[in-house]
């Protein structure tokens, strides 16, 4: 920061010069140049570099226009070429658009902070600070949920095994009570097919008997007849 001690000296005129590097653009420079000490080449681009910080602490993508009048340069050469110097030197980082006639600032340096500005600065440290806390509520809330969720489909999936699982049970008795029903002794079945069922032999045997009888009778009447 720069001393206040120097204003009421006769240093006053590199005071406020020292002032303008700190806080000041180069249009603030040239609207007291009379009363100033005069500045090189070297020091004014300087102090261009730091005007352009200035304009891209408000707007991220500045005309040309703008930075021509800021800046008190004659063409777009010289102002792009100021440009690349600046980028050269870390003061900045950003692109060129030459279609759209605007310079980009993706980055820049920071400037000194005059006094008065430190109540803006905690405001808009505190409006950040609560912009935070907003959205650390709704991540933590997401998240609630998200678990919520993740619960209710582990439970859900649980349920859908243990389903599954009893049913496998029940289709493993059924059919093994199914089996047992149908399956047969061997040894049964074959006696089975021996020996006929008792109705079924009666009629039989008396068909051959009497099949018999016919056969020896008609023997008989053979005979008789010879």
């Amino acid at each position: 920061p720069v001393s206040p001690q120097l204003a009421d000296t006769e240093f006053s005129p590199v005071f406020r010069l020292l002032t303008i590097f700190a806080y000041g653009t180069y249009a603030d420079y040239l609207a007291e140049a009379a009363n100033l000490p005069p500045l090189s080449e070297a020091q004014k681009n300087k102090l261009r570099h730091l005007s352009v910080v200035t304009l891209a602490a408000k707007i991220k993508c500045i005309p040309y226009s703008v930075l021509l009048e800021q800046l008190q340069l004659k063409n777009v050469r010289q102002l792009e070429d100021l440009v690349i110097e600046a980028v050269y030197a870390d003061v900045l980082r950003g692109s060129l658009d030459q279609r759209n006639q605007r310079l980009e600032v993706d980055y820049s340096i920071g400037r000194d902070i005059r006094r008065e500005e430190l109540s803006t600065i905690t405001r808009t440290l505190q409006e950040w600070c609560q912009g935070c806390e907003v959205v650390l509520s709704g991540i933590e809330e997401q998240v609630s949920r998200a678990n919520q969720h993740k619960e209710q489909q582990l439970a859900l999936k649980q349920q859908i095994e243990s389903e599954v699982a009893n049913l496998k049970k029940t289709i493993k008795v059924t059919t093994a009570a199914a089996a047992a029903a149908t399956s047969q002794d061997p040894e049964q079945h074959l006696t089975e097919l021996r020996e006929p069922a008792p109705g079924t032999n009666q009629r039989q045997a008396s068909k051959k008997t009497s099949k018999a009888k016919g056969l020896r009778g008609s023997a008989k009447i053979w005979s008789k007849s010879n």
